[in-house]
C-alpha cells in the first residue's frame, strides 16, 4: 500500500470515527488515489483531479467527485502543503434536492383515515399507526420500522432509535396520546398474531418485521385514496421528516424564540450528524423562509 492509500485510509477512519459512513466517498477516493498510483503522482493536483473525476467524459457527477476529493486533500494538505486542493465551485453541482412536500394536518388525518379502511384490521391499524408516527416524531421510516418492543420505554414515554445513519443512536420524548396509541396498537397486535415470535414493534399480515417494500406500496395506495397529491406526483414518505422539522421551526418562530440557539436541539432530535444540515429546512418552505426574512430586517432595524 502506497503512502496515498495509507493516507487515505485514516482519513477515512478519522471521520467516520465521529459518525460519517462515506461509503461512497470510500470508493470515490480508492479509485481516485489509485489513478494517481498509476500515473506515478505522490501528491494531488487539481489537474489530475479534475481528469480523474471527469472521466469518462459525460459523467454527471464530477461535482460531488471532487468536493470529496477536496475534502481528503485539505486533509493531506495540513500534513504537507504540496498537495493541491481543488477550488469549491470549480465545475458547477448540477445535483439538487428535491422540495419536500410538507404534510399538513388535514393530510395527515385524511390518510389515517384511510388506513382505517385496509382490510384486515391488524393490516389497518399497522399502517395508520406508522402514519401517525412519522407524523409527530420526524423519524425516519426505516429507524421507525427497525424498533423493538423493547425499545419503547413504557412508563417514561421515550423510544431509543439504535444506530441509525451516521451510526448514530438517540432517545426520542413521545407525547401522552402517541404513548396511548401505541399501547393499543402493540395490545391488539398480539391478540391478532398471538403466534408471531418477532420482537419488533410494527408487523406485516405474517407476523414478521413490517419491510419497507410491503409499507411503501401501501401508503402509495393511501395518497391516492386521501387525495394527497401534488403537481409533481406522489409525496414521499421521507417528506413527513420535512414537515415535522418545518412545523417545530415554524413555531419557534411564532413564539419569539431564539431560533439559532434552538437549532442544536431539533438536529439533536432528528438524528442529524450537525445543525448544518438541519438548516436546509429553512430554505424549505417559503412561509419560514418569509418569517426568518422578517426577523432579520426587524433585527437590522434594532442595531442602526
Amino acid at each position: 500500500m502506497n503512502a496515498l492509500a495509507t493516507a487515505a485510509d485514516d482519513y477515512l477512519a478519522a471521520r467516520r470515527a465521529v459518525g460519517y459512513k462515506l461509503d461512497e466517498t470510500g470508493r470515490v477516493l480508492t479509485g481516485f488515489v489509485a489513478h494517481l498510483d498509476s500515473i506515478g503522482a505522490v501528491t494531488i493536483t487539481v489537474t489530475a483531479a479534475v481528469a480523474w473525476a471527469s472521466n469518462p467524459p459525460g459523467r454527471s457527477n464530477i461535482a460531488q467527485r471532487l468536493s470529496m476529493i477536496r475534502g481528503f486533500a485539505r486533509y493531506l494538505q495540513a500534513l504537507e502543503p504540496a498537495h493541491e486542493i481543488p477550488p469549491a465551485g470549480l465545475i458547477p453541482n448540477r445535483t439538487r434536492r428535491r422540495v419536500p412536500y410538507l404534510y399538513a394536518d388535514t393530510d395527515t388525518t385524511a390518510l389515517m383515515n384511510a388506513a382505517r379502511l385496509l382490510e384486515p384490521p391488524i393490516w389497518a391499524e399497522t399502517c395508520e399507526t406508522v402514519i401517525g408516527l412519522l407524523a409527530v416524531t420526524g423519524c425516519r421510516i426505516g429507524e421507525l420500522l427497525r424498533l423493538n418492543t423493547i425499545d419503547i420505554d413504557w412508563d417514561s414515554g421515550v423510544a431509543t432509535v439504535w444506530l441509525t445513519k451516521f451510526n448514530k443512536s438517540r432517545h426520542v420524548p413521545l407525547d401522552p396520546t402517541t404513548m396511548v396509541a401505541l399501547a393499543r396498537y402493540d395490545e391488539h397486535r398480539h391478540q391478532r398474531l398471538p403466534t408471531s415470535t418477532t420482537p419488533a414493534l410494527f408487523v406485516s399480515l405474517t407476523g414478521r418485521r413490517l419491510r419497507y417494500t410491503s409499507f411503501a406500496a401501501t401508503f402509495a395506495t393511501l395518497l391516492d385514496t386521501a387525495g394527497v397529491t401534488t403537481v409533481s406526483g406522489r409525496p414521499r414518505i421521507h417528506d413527513f421528516r420535512h414537515s415535522f422539522a418545518t412545523r417545530t421551526l415554524l413555531e419557534w418562530y411564532r413564539n419569539g424564540a431564539d431560533v439559532h440557539a434552538m437549532l442544536p436541539r431539533l438536529s439533536t432530535y432528528l438524528g442529524h450528524v450537525s445543525p448544518s444540515t438541519t438548516y436546509w429546512y429553512l430554505s424549505a418552505a417559503p412561509e419560514l423562509m418569509a418569517i426568518a426574512a422578517e426577523q432579520l430586517d426587524q433585527h437590522r432595524e434594532d442595531h442602526q
